[in-house]
């Protein structure tokens, strides 16, 4: 873990940005801020997805550092990637590549209005050995992402729950542990209105900020395949919660996945109410 003035002194490179390209030493430095709620950059299946650059308007693969990155598998470049999880601090990630070619994915930009991203699927290189981050750093990242979810609006929360990739994100510390999306989350509590989506009775007590207190809870579990998404995701008081990893009936299964659908359905009724 390094400070800012650290990684730029060692790396030649500017201070600022998330793609920092130097010249001096022939590289290319990747700055994953988890601290910052523009992007959803984050590890799937071994591979990180990595958001280019550009905060507003449609992001071109031709532009400065993203073409870099993308044609870094020709070019002499060497790829470097840092984490940070709380601010100032930088945690070195590894020397990665592409693993596949960028594709592209949607996200509000700094305005909030929705436009088109490139995303670099990148892979450690072989024989890399990353430093592993402790399970405390990555849930209070979490929860700094939980308080940004609970201040958004209606709108800028569908907006960022809509535009997500199904996948839930892993990576290992130590143990895996699956970063849920925190947009998906929040609405699929405040879809419940309070009440458990399997017993529909009232949240059993409310938490210290006066919230009542649901837990999420994917209808397909993420461990089996199932999808991180608003059409697998209900909100359940914590004993139904126990109840559906214990027992887990097919009739329960089928109850919620008809308060899902309910959900999907008032959400595309609000989409089309606020973006036509």
């Amino acid at each position: 873990m390094i400070s800012n003035r650290q990684l730029t002194e060692r790396f030649k490179c500017s201070s600022q940005g998330g793609m920092r390209r130097s010249h001096a030493t022939d590289s290319l430095v990747l700055i994953a801020d988890h601290t910052q709620s523009l992007y959803e950059n984050r590890w799937i299946d071994g591979r990180f997805h990595f958001s280019g650059i550009g905060k507003k308007g449609d992001q071109q693969l031709e532009f400065s550092q993203n073409k870099t990155l993308a044609e870094s598998a020709e070019n002499p470049v060497t790829v470097f990637l840092f984490e940070v999880f709380e601010p100032g601090q930088y945690v070195y990630a590894g020397r990665v590549a592409l693993a596949d070619a960028p594709y592209t994915a949607s996200h509000p930009d700094i305005d909030g209005s929705c436009r088109s991203v490139w995303v670099f699927p990148l892979q450690l290189i072989e024989g890399e050995r990353s430093w592993q981050i402790t399970e405390d750093l990555i849930r209070k990242n979490r929860k700094r992402s939980e308080r940004l979810a609970r201040n958004l609006s209606d709108k800028e929360l569908v907006k960022r729950a809509a535009n997500i990739k199904s996948r839930a994100g892993c990576r290992r510390a130590t143990t895996d542990l699956y970063e849920k999306n925190v947009y998906v989350a929040e609405l699929a509590r405040r879809k419940a209105n309070g009440c458990c989506q399997l017993c529909e009775q009232p949240a059993p007590f409310r938490d210290r900020h006066g919230r009542p207190f649901l837990e999420t809870h994917h209808i397909e579990w993420i461990a089996a395949g199932g999808e991180d998404t608003i059409d697998n995701t209900v909100a359940l008081c914590p004993n139904c919660h126990a109840k559906m990893h214990v027992v887990n009936m097919k009739s329960d299964r089928r109850k919620l996945r008809k308060k899902a659908e309910t959900n999907v359905f008032q959400y595309t009724l609000f989409d089309e109410v606020i973006f036509g």
